[in-house]
């Protein structure tokens, strides 16, 4: 069965200190080197024939690792750069709901609504997602995507078909798993009942 793998980077100091990363760079800390290496033992098996990464670390680093123990070509994508956070990039989360207690609130409840500060909607972020993974979802390509959360998570939504759920950044919302395989055929479905198509995209994937 053809499938996509949706990967997460591991941990970094942001996730233990409970900080939004969105578009920075930050390197894995100890524990995200451990999950690299159980993650690249675990997807040994996968049928995987290019791995697209957004152009953050550590995502970028990762799906070069595996572009390498898998011997396929890797490809940065900036349409899947993460989700930026504009200004609160770099904040606690607890400063954040502290300071900003009613956009905090209805971030969780409806994150559609939300525009942070020179940041972007996930309107816009989806806008970008779909642009990005119309080429390889409509041709079933057996891939995996390297995105850091909250990308990953929407990504995810929007793939499976489900609703999205803003994650709270920590290292505790880490699971021990970092990637999920989703059949391409479902994939394609759910994707083009979302945004429509299957048509023409403007990424040159």
């Amino acid at each position: 069965m053809s499938t996509i793998v949706l990967i997460r980077p591991g941990c970094t100091a942001f996730d233990t200190e409970s900080r939004l990363q969105g578009t920075l760079d930050l390197p894995l800390n100890k524990r995200g080197e451990e999950q690299v290496k159980q993650l690249l033992a675990e997807i040994q098996s996968l049928n995987i024939e290019i791995v697209f990464a957004s152009p953050c670390e550590p995502a970028r680093g990762l799906a070069e690792e595996i572009g390498q123990e898998l011997g396929v070509p890797m490809k940065e994508v900036e349409d899947l750069s993460n989700f930026s956070f504009g200004l609160w990039q770099g904040l606690c989360i607890e400063d954040l709901k502290r300071k900003h207690p009613r956009v905090f609130k209805q971030w969780h409840e409806s994150p559609h609504s939300v525009r942070p500060p020179e940041g972007e909607t996930l309107s816009e972020a989806e806008s970008r997602v779909h642009l990005a993974l119309e080429r390889p979802i409509k041709r079933e390509i057996p891939c995996a995507i390297v995105v850091p959360d909250p990308l990953f998570s929407l990504i995810a939504s929007i793939l499976e078909g489900t609703p999205f759920e803003m994650p709270t950044p920590g290292e505790e919302s880490i699971p021990c798993k970092l990637w999920k395989e989703i059949p391409t055929s479902q994939a394609r479905e759910v994707f083009f009942a979302r945004f429509g198509g299957p048509g023409h995209s403007s990424a040159e994937l």
